[in-house]
């Protein structure tokens, strides 16, 4: 979204019930082009309705929140708004919290010692429907598997082609899309079409389900 001069500024409401982090945000995100802050608000129960109210893109929320958490307020917006995305933006990536918030429908997850760029991305890449997942947070995700066993061999699982395995499993090791493109030698697009298909036939929603479903499935080491 953000290459395309034409695409519609990126509405967000920011959610956290510490004042100083708000205004904060909201004055750094007020710099960048193509974003706008259209609400903030101090709990889950604000952060609903202030979505319900300005139909966001993407919420900035926080976890540990009165009232109603962080956690409580994605699922009700993933339920009640899908097409507004969730960012997680939390001061700690504890397991529990970080896992409940996936499973809520969060797409992205920072924690606040990330930099401007950082969010501004993380906006730009889950308004534009793909997922972004802090380093630390896709290394957790990783702790979290069981182990497996030796990679996998013999023909890829549910009807993968041998190129999508391969882009999975650089998926799995964190690349990017650019960094696959480079790496692969073929364009962006093509990528992405790759890793439209194998979520198609893995059933995976997002890259960290992706990841997961790569090491359930012996297909990355």
């Amino acid at each position: 979204m953000a290459d395309d001069p034409e695409v519609t500024t990126i509405r967000v409401v920011i959610a956290d019930d510490q004042r100083v982090i708000r205004d904060g945000m909201k004055l750094m995100l007020s710099l960048m082009d193509g974003i706008e802050v259209v609400a903030v608000a101090s709990d889950g129960d604000e952060a609903i309705a202030a979505v319900a109210e300005n139909d966001p893109d993407v919420v900035l929320m926080d976890l540990r929140m009165p009232r109603c958490d962080g956690v409580t307020a994605t699922r009700r917006i993933r339920a009640e708004h899908p097409r507004t995305q969730i960012v997680v933006l939390t001061t700690f990536a504890e397991n529990a919290e970080m896992l409940a918030a996936l499973r809520a429908g969060a797409r992205g997850y920072l924690t606040k010692d990330a930099d401007a760029d950082q969010v501004v991305q993380a906006l730009r890449r889950v308004a534009s429907g793909q997922a972004d997942l802090a380093p630390e947070v896709q290394h957790r995700l990783l702790e979290l598997l069981p182990p497996d066993g030796p990679v996998r061999e013999g023909p890829p699982p549910d009807g993968l082609t041998d190129r999508e395995l391969e882009v999975l499993q650089l998926v799995a090791t964190g690349m990017s899309n650019a960094d696959i493109a480079a790496h692969l030698m073929v364009s962006e697009a093509t990528v992405k079409t790759h890793i439209n298909h194998l979520f198609a036939k893995t059933g995976a929603r997002d890259r960290a389900q992706a990841v997961a479903y790569a090491y359930r499935n012996g297909l990355a080491s």
